[in-house]
């Protein structure tokens, strides 16, 4: 006897966003989360134009009003305009704790089921189904879903007894990140010196966000003290920030790793528990957020018994995830290499003020330029994709009638007749590759009237 579906292990923006899919696409889903509450503070503050559009096309944007945006991010610390054909370009700036709570508002809502305080110290996978240990308050427990999901982050259990195999390179580098508030310092963004490079970010509510590295600084295992914060500041800025009242401090590292499967059988990862890099300009979040958007329809079909897609979502995100973690690895060298890299990022620089440069970067860094296949590419958001159905653009209607209940349909957008997946990609054209019918078959499964 199952007790659901899919068991979705940790309740971060990638575990919460996939359990809404899910539920979109009628698949029943048990969201585990090891700590009991939600955490008050927020690693991640930025949202690209992409995941902005994934946000919009499931009306996820409606309830956080107008939020704060920046036209420019960078490469490696150099100034990038983000300036692209979209609703949303530039970066976004959402607290990690406002994601998630509006994700798990969304989720729930829609009737996922997320249990805090459980913490997840077995795995098991059998012909049929996957077996979950672990505890919580009332004791051990056992749940048994028909496939699990391990969204629980860099040091993920699910990975661990899973089994994944997690090839990549140990740190080399040591950052000190920080939410203080007290202190009256200027905003920074990525502000060399010659012992280290400093970032600074005054929120609205007074709270200055602080992101440094000392040049040649190593990971020391250890969480950072208040005192090797505001000396570590003072080496590299000259400045005084030891009146501050720190809310947050951490540490963080260069680490680069990812699995070398997606996929195991029955048990799947995405975000940071499939890939570990360094959360260069936002990046972690926005490929965690787009790995559950991605699965999420096409797991929910394999669980209605519609088609197997399975494979597919290793074949797609695998080769995204490699090449943002090579993007974020150039990144690193310009950004935390001492003064010898100088020669290099001025170049660099010249390089980045050619347009083609620009726009391939830009579109790199927003996931605006992510394609899957050959017709792959994104739509901007349409309200009929809020269902999270697949639709159909124009095109013939009598045809994809059978499978009215998983495709809706809608007027074209300007560029013929298209098939839409559920995550906003495109899956046919018509006229390009195929018929109609048998890209519906592929993507959505067998005609109803035939089975």
């Amino acid at each position: 006897m199952r007790d659901t579906s899919v068991i979705v292990v940790g309740a971060g923006p990638a575990g919460l966003l996939l359990a809404g899919e899910l539920r979109l696409g009628g698949a029943d889903v048990i969201v585990l989360e090891r700590l009991a509450e939600p955490v008050t503070e927020s690693r991640a503050s930025v949202l690209h134009a992409r995941t902005m559009e994934l946000f919009d096309q499931r009306g996820l944007l409606d309830e956080l009003g107008t939020l704060p945006n920046l036209p420019m991010g960078h490469f490696g610390g150099l100034p990038l305009d983000l300036t692209a054909d979209t609703r949303y370009p530039g970066q976004w700036k959402l607290l990690q704790t406002r994601t998630e709570a509006l994700l798990e508002r969304w989720a729930t809502g829609l009737g996922a089921r997320v249990r805090r305080g459980f913490e997840v110290t077995g795995l098991t996978e059998k012909s049929d189904c996957v077996e979950i240990s672990g505890v919580e308050v009332s004791g051990t427990v056992v749940l048994r879903a028909d496939y699990v999901v391990g969204c629980d982050g860099e040091q993920s259990t699910v990975r661990r007894l899973a089994g994944f195999d997690f090839p990549g390179e140990d740190a080399g580098r040591e950052l000190i990140r920080a939410d203080i508030t007290g202190i009256e310092i200027p905003n920074r963004k990525f502000e060399r010196h010659p012992r280290g490079l400093a970032n600074a970010y005054r929120y609205p509510d007074g709270t200055t966000r602080l992101m440094m590295h000392e040049f040649g600084a190593r990971p020391q295992g250890t969480e950072p003290t208040r005192q090797q914060l505001v000396d570590t500041w003072h080496r590299i800025t000259g400045e005084d920030i030891s009146g501050g009242a720190v809310v947050w401090l951490n540490a963080f590292d260069d680490t680069r790793r990812q699995v070398a499967q997606y996929r195991k059988g029955r048990v799947m990862l995405a975000g940071d528990a499939a890939h570990r890099q360094l959360p260069t300009g936002g990046q972690a979040i926005n490929l965690a957020l787009q790995d559950a958007m991605n699965l999420g329809w096409k797991l929910a079909a394999q669980v209605r018994g519609d088609v197997d897609l399975l494979d597919t979502y290793h074949e797609e995100r695998h080769p995204v995830g490699a090449h943002v973690l090579a993007n974020i690895a150039a990144q690193t060298q310009l950004l935390f290499s001492d003064q010898n890299i100088e020669p290099v990022r001025t170049v660099m620089a010249e390089l980045m003020a050619m347009e083609p440069v620009r726009n391939h970067l830009a579109e790199m860094i927003s996931g605006l330029g992510i394609r899957y296949g050959d017709v792959g590419s994104r739509i901007p958001p349409i309200p009929a994709l809020r269902t999270g159905k697949g639709v159909l653009l124009g095109g013939d209607r009598a045809v994809a009638a059978p499978w009215a209940d998983r495709v809706e349909f809608a007027d074209e957008l300007g560029f013929g007749s298209a098939l839409i997946r559920p995550d906003g990609y495109i899956a046919w054209v018509g006229g390009t590759c195929g018929t109609l019918e048998a890209a519906l078959r592929q993507w959505f499964g067998a005609d109803r009237r035939t089975t």
